[in-house]
């Protein structure tokens, strides 16, 4: 395995290669890995994400799966970086973590098997699909805000080639204490699947981005609060949680909410009517359980 990374260094974007502690340009000169600034692991055209995926997390929103996986799309704005800052927005208070792992293509690929999908893949970094909820009863359905504003997409902190993906362990840390700890055998569909998946009808370029689903216990975090998503074999990403210096407008579009529906999703299984109804609100059908009912 190799870990490729993208930093600062003088100024300009280089391309380097982690060696130990240490990140190596290619004219030779050297980094500490810890005092880089790094920038995201690739440069995509787009970043598409699974719903749901993990067994943890199905059971936990109390449901069942689709028959095939369900998507979104974050917006390339939304890229963040190691050791960068998250932004809620003044007058937002529903920011969850949900820590992943982030799929890098590194060939055009259209209309492949899942058996051939692995070679139209760069490599493999951590992620954190960022969901900001105060929105999520205006985007029900599209998740647009609630996944897709500014700096809600961190990548990194590099691109590992050659990474097997079988039982690797992937944990979120926050603040020093681990609220995810997953294994990724709990996925139902693979890597090499979802890549398949998206390429049947959507070209897949060389910097794309595909977010893999995320366990149980995605959270709410606050401004203070240090999210670290960490995965066995690709290493830690890290960033710091920041109030926007500016509010929300109020003079456009909807505004942030607090309904039973939003309260449930962020904060999951500590919502106190979770297992006794569905949350109610303007988005809720596209969020009811599946659960057979007695």
């Amino acid at each position: 395995m190799a870990d490729f990374r993208r930093i600062l260094l003088n100024g300009y974007p280089v391309d380097v290669q982690r060696d130990g502690d240490e990140l190596v340009a290619g004219d030779g000169r050297r980094v500490a890995a810890a005092d880089a600034t790094h920038l995201p692991p690739s440069e995509p055209s787009k970043i598409i994400c699974v719903h749901l995926n993990y067994s943890s997390r199905v059971d936990e929103f109390m449901t069942k799966l689709p028959a095939a996986p369900t998507y979104f799309q974050k917006p390339v704005s939304a890229l963040n970086s190691h050791g960068a800052d998250v932004v809620r927005p003044e007058g937002c208070k529903w920011l969850n973590y949900e820590g992943e792992i982030a799929i890098i293509i590194g060939r055009t690929c259209r209309n492949i098997s899942p058996d051939v999908a692995g070679d139209y893949i760069a490599g493999y970094s951590a992620s954190n699909d960022y969901g900001l909820h105060d929105f999520r009863d205006t985007d029900a359905g599209s998740m647009l805000r609630v996944k897709g504003s500014d700096t809600l997409c961190p990548v990194g902190p590099g691109l590992v080639t050659d990474w097997d993906f079988h039982g690797k362990q992937i944990q979120t840390i926050v603040n020093g204490d681990v609220v995810q700890d997953a294994s990724t055998d709990e996925m139902k569909w693979d890597m090499h699947y979802l890549v398949a998946d998206i390429a049947r009808n959507i070209t897949l370029q060389p910097g794309d981005i595909l977010l893999s689903g995320t366990p149980a216990n995605s959270r709410t975090v606050y401004p203070g609060d240090v999210v670290t998503v960490q995965v066995e074999g690709l290493g830690a990403m890290t960033n710091t949680i920041v109030t926007g210096p500016t509010p929300i407008r109020s003079d456009v579009g909807a505004q942030p909410s607090d309904s039973e529906e939003v309260q449930s999703t962020a904060q999951g299984g500590d919502w106190e009517f979770r297992g006794i109804r569905a949350p109610m609100g303007p988005g809720a059908k596209h969020y009811e359980s599946t659960v057979d009912q007695d």
